[in-house]
């Protein structure tokens, strides 16, 4: 009888050992932001592709390895090191309380130097491609870690406008990559993104505003009120339909296709002054955003191919 124990005990010790670890790499893509690292290397993607096109460039492996890992661990390491900042006010929120800065399971010290190393590895990373794509990779980090997380989100309303300039900052590193001149089509990607995240992020502030209040976040719904958030949700899509005609040299199709994106949204932005309730709108708002960001880039990669 001692053997079959033994090998339960053993398969239990093993359980936990698996358990523990899945805990662990749960907690380090929590602390990463790994939806946000996501959602960024597809435009920054993007930015490396579309430039390979305006330059008539071969697709180089090496290239494409730097700079989507380059763009990956700055951003990780800038998202490690707003983690770190804000643990003192993470737990009033329900998104944020169970992030490791707040449960312990990874020591602060340690996460202050994986951000470190982090930012470090991606910006040397980026360098090996160009010097201009370590460049914007900086600026991005600074705005986002200096500007964003220790200078304007707890003080001002226009934090999610600050915020904005490092989340729009991949499509110029993927660019910078590959073509360090810079083709102004590289600055309307810069302008979709920097105008798209004020709605995506104005939408997701409605829907936790409550939260963003515990925690003393002065989110423009919570100063403001929901009315004046949706005015400003609805000029800043009205401020993306004019874009997609400065990559009218990609073809007709791909033009119309991000207009009709554009078109939609915006007639969702129009219906939140009708819809009664405003959480449910911003619900709509938030998801119709990750489904745009993704076509509209996704798009602008499939009109550029060879056989299109």
């Amino acid at each position: 009888m001692s053997e079959p124990r033994s090998i339960q005990t053993s398969m239990s010790g093993l359980e936990h050992r698996t358990n523990s670890l899945k805990l662990y790499w749960s907690d380090f893509l929590a602390l990463i932001k790994i939806g946000i690292i996501n959602s960024n290397l597809i435009t920054a993607f993007a930015g490396l592709w579309l430039a390979l096109y305006f330059t008539n460039q071969t697709f180089n492996w090496l290239t494409f390895f730097l700079a989507m890992s380059g763009t990956a661990l700055v951003i990780a390491g800038g998202c490690v090191i707003n983690n770190w900042y804000d643990r003192d006010i993470d737990h009033a929120m329900a998104r944020t309380k169970k992030r490791p800065t707040i449960t312990g399971t990874i020591p602060l010290n340690l996460i202050l130097l994986m951000g470190i190393v982090f930012t470090a590895a991606g910006l040397l990373l980026l360098y090996l491609t160009t010097p201009v794509a370590a460049l914007f990779g900086f600026m991005g980090w600074f705005v986002y870690v200096v500007l964003y997380t220790i200078w304007s989100k707890r003080k001002y309303t226009i934090n999610t406008v600050v915020g904005s300039f490092s989340g729009a900052a991949p499509p110029l590193i993927g660019w910078a990559a590959v073509d360090p001149a810079l083709h102004p089509a590289a600055f309307v990607l810069f302008l979709v993104m920097f105008i798209w995240q004020t709605p995506h992020f104005l939408a997701l502030a409605i829907r936790k505003r409550e939260e963003y209040r515990q925690a003393g976040i002065p989110m423009l719904p919570v100063v403001y009120g929901n009315n004046i958030t949706k005015r400003q949700i609805l000029v800043y899509t009205i401020c993306l339909l004019p874009l997609p005609f400065y990559f009218f040299s990609l073809g007709t199709i791909f033009v119309v296709f991000a207009t009709l994106l554009n078109v939609g949204w915006l007639a969702i932005a129009f219906y939140g002054f009708k819809m009664k309730d405003d959480d449910r709108w911003a619900k709509w708002m938030f998801i119709y955003s990750l489904n745009y960001l993704t076509f509209f880039f996704v798009g602008l990669v499939i009109a550029t191919l060879p056989i299109v």
